[in-house]
């Protein structure tokens, strides 16, 4: 086992990452010189690694955590941002759950939230490095005495005795990122299966999956942070089987599906709303449309038109000042008439890449405006739409 966690945790493991603490890369090459007169060398380059990992952690744990955890470069790329952890959480605390087994913990990150919540973590990992590093994390934070790390095969763990189970499988393979549920480690239909042992679950998955690979007993929820969509989750033993909903962070805001019917397809109107990612993967763009009173622009294409703004956390607006067939000469000239400078493209069923045409269409920025040019269809013809954000 390459172990570089273990002489971190020692005294003068510990004085050195706090030493190195913040280093820039390019004060690495220095620090590390000098550090070595008086440290053993892989120690000073496990601290200086470790420095940087705490640094690219810090996105999603927040500085105070990141500076006291430890990582892993895969479980800094696959840990659960904490905002989304926290949510979950508190969702299985007011189902009333108080002990989860967390399948395929990682460095911790979905255990250290449920602890904070106050549940009683059994936090699984059958990579030694990885459940050493959650088992230092929850010391670090000062959650030993509510998560226990085991070091074993989630397939072969007694979950007995827990109000929930939670399994985040690993979606990465050797070659990337992996799509089929089936192929996840473990598969999509053993983590159903252990679903079935407690009287709640919930399973991390890609939020691409498709709708179809949907568990009929599962409740389908789609959770994004700041706008990006993170995850998807299915939910059991939450009495609503069938559900769908798209989940907005921070909040958070919840839109659940009521199985509309698509919206028809009308004229642009003066407002054009983008729906926030949750609620495309969740498919609820016909909800929000309801909401707004509008329609699609296309049959296809995800961006709602109506004639009035109206406020909705489920979409951002923007007002529409022109439309015109998909031409970059006429695009240029426009854009020159409205003194336009600073140009941000958008698309969405449009195979034309937004930086090209940002250069061609505005060669030399000169001008004082802004402007947003929305790359789509409109009732199946290529247009370009020229606006930008609503203001109430």
């Amino acid at each position: 086992m390459n172990d570089h966690l273990s002489p971190l945790l020692t005294p003068e493991g510990r004085a050195l990452l706090d030493e190195v603490r913040g280093t820039a890369p390019a004060d690495e090459l220095a620090v590390a010189t000098r550090l070595r007169r008086e440290h053993p060398a892989e120690l000073v380059s496990a601290a200086l690694a470790q420095a940087r990992l705490r640094q690219r952690a810090a996105a999603k744990f927040g500085d105070a955590d990141a500076g006291r955890m430890f990582f892993t470069p895969n479980g800094v790329e696959q840990s659960t941002r904490a905002s989304v952890a926290t949510y979950r959480a508190q969702r299985l605390k007011a189902l009333g759950v108080t002990s989860v087994a967390d399948l395929c913990c990682g460095i911790g990150g979905d255990a250290i939230a449920l602890a904070r919540a106050g549940i009683r973590v059994l936090a699984v990992d059958r990579d030694p490095v990885t459940a050493a590093t959650a088992r230092a994390n929850a010391d670090a934070l000062g959650l030993a005495g509510l998560i226990e790390v085991r070091e074993a095969d989630v397939q072969e763990v007694d979950t007995a005795g827990h109000d929930a189970v939670f399994v985040d499988p690993a979606r990465r393979g050797g070659r990337g990122r992996i799509f089929d549920p089936e192929a996840y480690s473990p598969p999509l239909s053993w983590a159903v299966e252990a679903a079935s042992t407690a009287r709640v679950a919930a399973l991390k998955i890609a939020p691409g999956i498709p709708h179809e690979a949907v568990p009929a007993a599962a409740e389908a929820e789609w959770i994004s942070d700041a706008g990006d969509v993170k995850e998807a989750v299915l939910w059991f033993g939450t009495g609503a089987p069938g559900a769908v909903r798209a989940t907005l962070l921070p909040g958070p805001r919840t839109l659940l599906g009521r199985g509309l019917p698509d919206p028809a397809v009308r004229p642009v109107g003066r407002y054009l709303y983008e729906p926030d990612g949750a609620v495309i993967r969740a498919h609820l763009v016909a909800e929000v449309a309801e909401e707004l009173a509008g329609g699609l622009v296309d049959p296809t294409i995800a961006y709602i038109t109506a004639d009035a703004l109206r406020a909705t956390p489920y979409a951002t607006a923007y007002e529409i000042t022109d439309e015109l067939p998909f031409n970059v000469k006429k695009l240029k000239a426009l854009l020159r008439e409205r003194e336009v400078g600073n140009l941000t493209v958008k698309k969405r069923g449009s195979a034309v890449e937004p930086e090209e045409l940002r250069r061609k269409a505005l060669p030399k920025p000169q001008g004082r405006n802004t402007a947003i040019v929305f790359l789509t269809r409109v009732a199946g013809a290529p247009t370009m739409l020229l606006g930008h954000p609503a203001r109430p």
